[in-house]
């Protein structure tokens, strides 16, 4: 069995106001996780010092990695090609993971490494934090699969329901299988934003066993005028959406998805995305 049972990667970019409680949350895992801390090239404020002060305080848990400026999905691709862990996590640095949902999500993992270590995805709840430009909460809402995924057990596509418009599987919902995405090789582009769309596209054909429990665990936090999921900041960004997209279609033949489920769960996630960009080019 590997040493850490889960590797979280922590793509930084000028992230000093708000990484310190991502961590803090994070640290909760304790020495069952290793936190990589990814620095992407961030150069206006003292996000380097404070992840190196973190690999510092605790050497047998974080990793401090520095590298030139290569977006997001760079980011990604260096906390994965750094990861030792028996699964993977991406968790952005403005966001945060509640505590008692992340024991149980660790819990999870160490039965399936101690029983048949057969589980290549696990899928949890994400809750849409959103809050003012002076950081009071707004608004919170809770995506959740209960109408859609089998609860408290292994499971297969063939025994997934419909999804519900607007709770597709996004980044903060899953947490893979590391070995399954250095199998194929996952690597998503440079200087690109949206890439989190191919993160997960892109392995679900090679995701065989999936597990889903039922809470709220990865804290998404909205409300920052610069995030890139800002409509106006997309707006300005179709290019970027567009790329993706065409990656995302060029990516495998839909038709030949053996399983009905997955095929018709794919297509719809490609069909969203390409109506999304549309209404954007439309508005410009």
């Amino acid at each position: 069995m590997n040493s850490k049972i889960l590797s979280i990667a922590v793509p930084c970019y000028n992230s000093q106001a708000y990484m310190e409680k991502c961590i803090n949350s994070l640290l909760e895992g304790g020495e069952e996780v290793e936190i990589i801390i990814v620095d992407d090239g961030s150069a206006k404020d003292d996000t380097a010092a404070i992840a190196d002060g973190y690999a510092e305080k605790y050497p047998t848990i974080v990793k401090a990695v520095h590298q030139e400026n290569g977006g997001h999905g760079e980011a990604v691709n260096t906390g994965l090609a750094n990861a030792t862990g028996a699964f993977f996590k991406v968790v952005d640095s403005d966001d945060w993971v509640d505590k008692k949902a992340y024991r149980k999500l660790l819990d999870i993992m160490k039965k399936s490494l101690a029983d048949d270590d057969k589980l290549d995805m696990l899928i949890s709840n994400f809750v849409y934090d959103r809050h003012d430009e002076n950081g009071d909460v707004l608004r919170q809402k809770s995506i959740d699969y209960r109408k859609t995924l089998p609860r408290g057990r292994f499971f297969s596509w063939k025994e997934i329901g419909k999804f519900q418009t607007g709770h597709y599987l996004l980044m903060h919902a899953v947490i893979y299988r590391t070995s399954l995405l250095k199998g194929i090789n996952l690597t998503l582009p440079k200087h690109t934003f949206y890439v989190d769309n191919i993160y997960v596209y892109k392995p679900f054909p090679y995701v065989r066993v999936m597990y889903y429990l039922d809470v709220d665990f990865y804290m998404y936090y909205t409300g920052r005028e610069d995030q890139s999921v800002n409509q106006q900041v997309m707006m300005k960004r179709i290019d970027q959406q567009d790329r993706v997209n065409r990656i995302i279609f060029d990516a495998f033949d839909l038709e030949k998805i053996s399983n009905k489920k997955l095929r018709s769960y794919l297509y719809s996630y490609l069909q969203i995305m390409c109506t999304v960009t549309t209404v954007h080019y439309a508005l410009i």
